[in-house]
């Protein structure tokens, strides 16, 4: 995982081809213009049906299946691999479009403009309320046939597979689940200061002042919006709970998002900066992480993609780091989940292609080969977890877990419930507040608030 997982589904289209004056603005204004649904994409592919034959017509091959995706980190790009050996052995020619940097907002301008031009690509690596946009537009194809051969409604979780469908048909296919609500520890940090996980905010600061006191970082972090977004996330789920999270977040009920418990999870989130480092500032995700690996800082709160980096490093759950959920929010369990739409091409030769590959996708031989390669769990349920290490057990019985009792909710911060436009605007909220001591949390409340109505 790169920087990422937060990666955003920006579509700017007409009548949006032009930037608006205050774009080059705010943060803001930058982030809602670059990531504004498709909206007039229709008009634009209907217009290029010209470019798009021709070049149809002068494809290189018929049953080649082209695939935009932004896995282009060591795991991923050999998962990229993986996939692409599997797709050959059933006939079919895999091109790569893989498209690296910008936490996925790279491979989105790219996919704009090849949808603009009428020459999409077989699938695209999109996900959340992007598949829905995408959707609207005409631009995607029904892989519902392979979906009810390979019977995805009886391996998926309901919360996932209404997701990738639209209209009640299956246009994407997802391959993991990524748990947010994790926080990473370095376990001999937790021992120089004789403190136990912390599962209670209470607990965290206690445990957070022990450290500082002993000359160890308590939280590693980047500063960057969307780590920022991230850890906030975290926190209002911890401090507000499941049905408080779905209110705030996925309902966008104004009260709440202003009201008292947001106000709370705000002070709290503030009240952690002060364990933070000042070198923060741009930091990528994956260095904070190996500051609680080295031991310089104690603890991070990041999604499973950081396991990864503990890997690498020749690190052991349960002995050199710990796993646990983020203080408070023991029974809930924020998902992101990685997936590909298929576009609708003119080669009808890449249909075959299209059915495989959401076929491989989805096949637990697939599905168990990345997601130990990516940190994650298979979104596909029923399977064995052997090869998995203990944090992605724990991760797994979580969600079902969660699944049962209602508390499995979807990540704002990582584009699977609110529209880019509102999601950015958060972001932007949030990181003002962290950064500006003069603002109250009342105050951020009330932007949050307002920032739910940006279009």
């Amino acid at each position: 995982m790169t920087a990422r997982e937060s990666n955003q589904a920006h579509t700017p289209a007409s009548p949006y081809l032009t930037q608006p004056a205050d774009a080059a603005g705010s943060p803001r204004a930058r982030r809602a213009y670059t990531q504004d649904r498709p909206i007039g994409v229709r008009a634009i592919v209907v217009a290029a049906c010209a470019l798009a034959a021709f070049t149809a017509s002068t494809a290189a091959q018929a049953a080649e299946v082209e695939v935009l995706h932004y896995w282009t980190s060591g795991g991923e790009a050999k998962s990229a691999q993986v996939l692409k050996q599997m797709l050959e052995k059933k006939g079919d020619t895999w091109k790569d479009f893989a498209v690296a940097g910008g936490g996925g907002e790279n491979a989105m301008t790219a996919l704009k403009t090849r949808v603009i031009s009428g020459d999409p690509p077989a699938a695209a690596q999109i996900k959340g309320p992007a598949i829905q946009q995408w959707g609207d537009e005409g631009v995607l194809v029904s892989v519902d046939d392979v979906a009810r051969a390979d019977g995805w409604d009886k391996v998926l979780p309901t919360q996932i597979s209404s997701i990738m469908k639209y209209k009640g048909q299956y246009v994407a296919a997802p391959v993991n689940v990524h748990r947010v609500n994790w926080l990473w520890i370095n376990a001999d940090a937790l021992k120089k200061v004789n403190a136990q996980p912390p599962s209670t905010w209470d607990d965290f600061f206690k445990t957070a002042d022990a450290l500082q006191k002993a000359g160890i970082i308590p939280v590693a972090i980047g500063g960057q919006s969307w780590q920022e977004a991230e850890t906030f996330e975290t926190v209002a789920l911890g401090v507000g709970g499941a049905a408080f999270y779905k209110k705030a977040f996925v309902d966008l009920d104004e009260a709440t998002l202003k009201g008292p418990t947001m106000v709370k999870a705000l002070e709290t989130f503030k009240k952690i900066k002060p364990y933070t480092d000042k070198g923060q500032t741009g930091r990528d995700w994956n260095m904070a992480t190996g500051m609680v690996i080295s031991g310089k800082a104690a603890m991070q709160f990041m999604g499973d993609w950081a396991k990864g980096e503990f890997t690498v490093a020749n690190k052991t759950p349960g002995q050199d780091y710990l796993c646990v959920p983020g203080p408070g929010s023991q029974g809930a369990y924020t998902f992101n989940v990685d997936s590909f739409a298929f576009f609708k091409v003119k080669n009808p030769d890449s249909a075959k292609g299209q059915k495989d590959l959401a076929s491989l996708l989805m096949s637990p031989e697939f599905q168990e080969i990345f997601n130990l390669n990516k940190g994650s769990i298979p979104v596909r349920q029923g399977m064995d977890l052997a090869k998995f290490d203990d944090c992605a057990k724990k991760s797994a019985a979580d969600f079902h877990s969660a699944q049962t009792k209602g508390t499995l909710v979807p990540s704002w911060a990582h584009d699977m419930v609110i529209k880019p436009a509102v999601e950015g605007a958060f972001y932007d909220v949030i990181g003002e507040f962290w950064n500006n001591d003069g603002e109250t949390a009342q105050q951020a409340a009330n932007k949050l608030a307002a920032a739910s109505k940006t279009n």
